[in-house]
């Protein structure tokens, strides 16, 4: 008997066949769970053997699937798709680890092939936050935190203020924010008109040709597309266990995604001769291009158009002059999220007022938010910004800066964006 899905019709008519004759309801049932068996077997959405009774802990893909230390809710098994999707093709797969890596017989290190977006405790001061590894996979964890933390504070629908609305969170509100998150990048990857989500089936579709090595996940690969950004954001969210448990690949899963939704062609038109890949190959090291947390930020690979998260960075004076400086759009958001690049490491600055940035008299002083991924950290840093403060002189800034004197490297990342503000720590010990 050959596997197939029901169209929403048919699954109307089997509804009122079940109340007319209960015989046949009886064989109907039997019917659909012979049919969800074998689509199990042969579609797997996290790229694990389907099972015969719904998955449990975190090896499934619904949204009740988790990487919180907590106790887990009641899981919901995964929608089944609306689309079967599209096996990706061989030669698309080695043009996408050439896009990122440089060469298709390169693979992902261990740490890039199990990253995934874990989060914080929910209801805790940490809720949004997730959870960031060392090495370069913490790029791009953090520029998805700085989408979820503008989800929570000014998109989301609560009656929760300031940062309740980050911190009061459920588990599957942590799901809700970070589908939300990824969709965000996808959609404006993608111009506002279409988005591309990623996921791993059981099976390898194809043999890998001559110079690509095979990784596992890259050949397993079925493309998803969306059309509506909300259709896109609700396949995520029923699939969010694809992205978030361990094991998913989910990181990588969501580049893809983001490559897929720009197009590979697009991607590499954007790309100038100096950055012909998006992941940079050093001593064993994998760390990303600004090209590609841009991509994730904005949509695109260069700095165009005012974005909605922005983008600081601070390497010290000598680095600073080497580098292709950041420009004002990317320093003024629509809102006051910035992801930080600090001495090549990366964390999240954050303000609770929207009119930060269309109001000038909003940054006399006022106040941001620092959060940097590292477990260590158990609460949201606080600090407060004077732009106006008399005994803040440029002298005063020029010592604070000299060898004598050490700032740390977080006020002087903010000040590219305020030049001379004096950056109150509010009890905080100052990250150097």
């Amino acid at each position: 008997m050959q596997c197939t899905l029901r169209t929403p019709e048919q699954a109307m008519h089997a509804a009122h066949a079940e109340h007319t004759a209960p015989q046949t309801a009886l064989g109907e049932i039997s019917s659909r769970i012979s049919d969800l068996d074998k689509w199990r077997k042969i579609f797997s959405f996290c790229g694990r053997e389907g099972s015969q009774t719904a998955p449990q802990g975190p090896a499934g893909c619904g949204h009740g699937a988790v990487g919180t230390r907590g106790a887990a809710e009641p899981r919901v098994p995964p929608a089944e798709p609306q689309q079967a999707g599209r096996p990706i093709p061989m030669d698309m797969a080695t043009a996408l680890r050439t896009l990122l890596l440089g060469n298709a017989s390169r693979t992902f290190s261990q740490d890039w092939a199990g990253a995934h977006f874990r989060f914080r405790e929910p209801r805790s001061d940490l809720a949004y936050a997730l959870e960031a590894e060392k090495g370069g996979t913490r790029a791009i964890v953090m520029a998805v935190q700085a989408n979820i933390i503008k989800y929570l504070l000014f998109v989301r629908n609560t009656e929760h203020t300031h940062l309740e609305r980050l911190c009061k969170i459920s588990q599957k509100e942590q799901g809700e924010a970070l589908a939300a998150a990824l969709a965000d990048s996808l959609w404006a990857a993608g111009d506002g008109r279409r988005a591309t989500v990623c996921l791993l089936t059981a099976a390898t579709h194809c043999s890998p040709p001559a110079g690509y090595k095979a990784d596992s996940f890259t050949e397993r690969i079925h493309l998803f597309e969306f059309p509506e950004k909300a259709a896109a954001q609700e396949f995520i969210f029923d699939h969010i266990g694809c992205f978030r448990d361990e094991g998913s690949h989910g990181l990588i899963l969501f580049l893809y995604s983001l490559l897929f939704s720009r197009t590979l062609e697009r991607v590499r038109e954007e790309l100038c001769a100096a950055t012909p890949h998006l992941l940079e190959c050093s001593s064993g090291n994998v760390s990303c291009m600004q090209a590609l947390l841009l991509l994730v930020l904005a949509g695109r690979t260069q700095p165009g158009q005012r974005s909605e998260v922005g983008f600081l960075r601070w390497g010290g004076e000598e680095a600073e002059h080497r580098l292709s400086p950041v420009g004002s759009m990317l320093k003024t958001p629509k809102f006051p999220i910035w992801l930080c690049s600090i001495n090549g490491t990366h964390s999240v600055l954050f303000g609770t007022n929207q009119l930060l940035l269309s109001d000038w008299k909003m940054e006399h002083v006022f106040h941001l938010y620092f959060y940097n991924g590292q477990h260590k950290q158990t609460r949201t840093a606080h600090l407060t910004i004077d732009t106006h403060s008399h005994h803040w002189e440029e002298g005063h800034c020029e010592a604070t800066s000299s060898p004598g004197r050490r700032a740390p490297s977080l006020e002087m990342a903010i000040r590219t964006k305020w030049p001379g503000a004096a950056v109150g720590w509010n009890g905080t010990q100052p990250f150097f």
